[in-house]
Formats: structure tokens, C-alpha cells, sequence
């Protein structure tokens, strides 16, 4: 029988072997075990790894490789480029700034302006480049229908003595002028006037009744592809005026197309549809025309707005009857009845007018503009005419 003296001697060594011997080993199983899990983990990140260490430095050559031949920001990540918002150029016209949605056209994309003839195409054209020169830049005038006004041209507010003009014989020389201008990057917009009147060369040197199926589009097509690269890299706007023709033998949807082909329509970040809608009359006699403008195709904002503006003749654009119309829309301008008024300013009775006042007081018409513009872009978003299906 084993006295209870020799028992607890018994526990006190088993307890000294426990603590001394098995904790310890049991402590340096539990570590070396921890090692190998994190040498294995890492042999396998390393492994997973070792493939795409190499496809990083393959592409990090590729990309030296790249610059060194093209050079500096010919490739780069998207996340290193450096974003703002899009340059433009106003159009003078605030309900069409407002209608393209970033208070202008986009600087280095190509535009294009149709409709049809004496709608006011070549107008609006004419205003863009007054804006051009009001901020100190250049703008060239490629008149290739060779109808150029230049008194008209100094109305709307055109610097024509600063203006770059020129009047090709061919559409091929056309538009190696107009890449010649672009390629300087020193001029800042330029118009071309207009696609229809491009005629190619071997049609000009042809005889009269010569089939030349496709030419002006093939030639369209291939300025497209060399000039769009080059207007994005110089800023550059250029603006194609373009004509409307019928499509023959269309029964059902709009019979409506424009010349030069579908190159135009694809390479065109805004397109812009200007038709009039009304005749504007003083004492029987026709002052000027209502204008409506669509914008049917926009890449840089919601396309589909629509805006209405005044064209007078021997004056362009009526900005103070655009004013204030725009003014009456967002609520700056207070209509009662017949009259008009800003503030404690009244504009007199009758919409005639009122322009008159407004146009005799650039002053007034500067503050009328700031309000306006900053209403419309505090409001909510302009809503946006869906297309209808053909």
C-alpha cells in the first residue's frame, strides 16, 4: 500500500515533468509548426507571384519602349493622366451653350452643323468664330461654296481683318489646308464651308454628266481618319457646315440625309440640326427668322436638347431677344401681360421692345446673362427629348 507521503512526491514530479518537459516541447511543436505553415505560404506567394512579377516588368519595358519612340504621354495609365473638364468654345448664343450642356463646343473634336439651305448654318458658324476672337485667339474661314459676306461677316461681330480665309479650287487642296492649320496648333477654331461645295478633283477636271460614285465620300472619309487624331492632340475645333439632301425612293422614315457620306456623322462629337420655324415681322415686312436647333448627336453630354433663338437679318443671332426669352423661362425675368422686367428695371411693353431696351444696355445684358446662367445651373438638369423611332 502506498502511504500518501510517497503519493503527493509522486504528483509534485509528475507535475514538475509536465511543466519543465512536455509545455516546453508542446510550445516548440506549436512554433515549428507555425514556421513551416508561413516558409509554405510564402513558397506559394511567391510562386503565384514569380508569373506576374514577370508580366509587370515585361509591360513596365513595353511602355519605356513606347515613349522612348514616340514619346512622353504617348501611353499611360489612366488613373496617372490628368483630368479636367472639357475646354470649350461659347457659341455666343447662351440657350445653345446651355442646350450642349458644357456651355459650349468641345475644343479638339470636329462639330458638324447641318440643315437646310438659308436656315442659319453658316450664321452660327460665323458667331463661334467672333467668340473665338473676342477671347484672343485664331480663326480660319475655309469657304469652299466661295460666299463668304464680309460685311455680314463684321455685323455679327467677325474681326474680318483678322480673320483667316481661303477659297480652294478643289476639295482635296480644301482640306490639306485645313490640316496644314490644324497641324500648327496655333489656330483655334476652323470652319469649313461647306461639305457639299468639297468637289474632288476628277470631277472638277472631268467633263459635264461623268459618273464619280463615291469620290466626295471616300474623300471625306480618308480627312476624317488623318484629321481626328491630330484636332484631340492641338485642341483645335473645326467645324464642318454640311447640306441636306433627299434620299430617293424612301417611303417610311425621314427621306433626309447629308452629303459627303457617313463618315462625317461617325467622326462628329456634336452634331447640331438648325432649321427655321418661323418668319419674324415688322409692319408686314420680314426682319428676321425663327430658328430652331437640335442637338442630334453629342459625346461629351446629353444629346437631344433643344433650344429656339431669333436670327435677324443683316445682324445674326438676336442676343438680347435670346436673353430674354431664357431669362423669362427660369424665372429671372418677370413677364406680366405684355411687359417686362428685371428687378426694378422694366424693359418696356412688347417683346420688340424689350430686346431694344436690352440690346441698348450691354451692361444690363451682362448681369441678365451671369443671372441667367447661374439659375440654370443651379436648377435641376434640363430634361431631355427622347428620340422617336423611325
Amino acid at each position: 500500500m502506498i502511504s500518501r507521503r510517497s503519493f503527493r512526491a509522486d504528483v509534485i514530479h509528475l507535475r514538475l515533468f509536465r511543466s519543465h518537459i512536455i509545455v516546453p516541447a508542446l510550445h516548440s511543436f506549436s512554433i515549428v509548426t507555425r514556421t513551416m505553415a508561413t516558409k509554405t505560404a510564402a513558397r506559394e506567394a511567391e510562386a503565384t507571384a514569380g508569373p506576374k512579377n514577370e508580366r509587370l516588368r515585361a509591360v513596365g519595358a513595353a511602355i519605356a519602349q513606347i515613349k522612348e519612340r514616340f514619346g512622353e504621354g504617348s501611353i499611360m495609365k489612366l488613373g496617372d493622366a490628368k483630368h479636367s473638364d472639357v475646354d470649350v468654345v461659347p457659341t455666343g448664343c447662351l440657350s445653345l451653350d446651355l442646350a450642349l450642356g458644357i456651355g459650349g463646343l468641345p475644343r479638339g473634336r470636329v462639330i458638324e452643323i447641318y440643315g437646310p439651305e438659308a436656315s442659319g448654318k453658316t450664321t452660327l458658324a460665323q458667331h463661334v468664330v467672333a467668340e473665338v476672337q473676342k477671347m484672343g485667339g485664331t480663326a480660319a474661314f475655309v469657304d469652299a461654296e466661295h460666299a463668304l459676306d464680309p460685311e455680314y461677316a463684321a455685323k455679327i461681330g467677325v474681326n474680318v481683318k483678322e480673320l483667316l480665309i481661303s477659297q480652294p479650287d478643289t476639295g482635296e487642296q480644301a482640306l490639306e489646308i485645313v490640316e496644314t492649320l490644324v497641324r500648327s496648333g496655333a489656330v483655334d477654331v476652323v470652319v469649313v464651308d461647306s461639305v457639299a461645295a468639297l468637289v474632288p478633283k476628277a470631277e472638277i477636271e472631268g467633263d459635264m454628266g461623268d459618273q464619280h460614285m463615291g469620290l466626295q465620300a471616300r474623300l471625306m472619309s480618308q480627312a476624317l481618319r488623318k484629321l481626328t487624331g491630330i484636332v484631340s492632340k492641338t485642341n483645335t475645333v473645326v467645324i464642318f457646315i454640311n447640306q441636306i439632301r433627299m434620299k430617293i425612293g424612301i417611303v417610311f422614315g425621314n427621306p433626309e440625309t447629308t452629303t459627303g457620306g457617313t463618315a462625317l456623322k461617325f467622326y462628329s462629337s456634336v452634331r447640331i440640326e438648325v432649321r427655321r420655324s418661323a418668319q419674324i415681322k415688322k409692319d408686314e415686312k420680314v426682319i428676321g427668322n425663327q430658328t430652331n436647333v437640335k442637338i442630334v448627336k453629342n459625346k461629351v453630354a446629353a444629346p437631344f436638347r433643344t433650344c429656339t433663338f431669333d436670327i435677324m437679318y443683316n445682324e445674326g443671332i438676336s442676343l438680347s431677344g435670346d436673353l430674354l426669352d431664357l431669362g423669362v423661362a427660369q424665372g429671372v425675368v418677370a413677364k406680366n401681360g405684355n411687359s417686362y422686367a428685371y428687378g426694378d428695371v422694366k424693359f418696356g411693353v412688347g417683346r420688340e421692345a424689350a430686346k431694344a431696351f436690352l440690346k441698348a444696355d450691354p451692361k444690363l445684358m451682362k448681369t441678365l446673362r451671369a443671372a441667367i446662367w447661374d439659375k440654370a445651373h443651379a436648377a435641376a438638369p434640363v430634361a431631355v427629348e427622347e428620340p422617336v423611332a423611325a
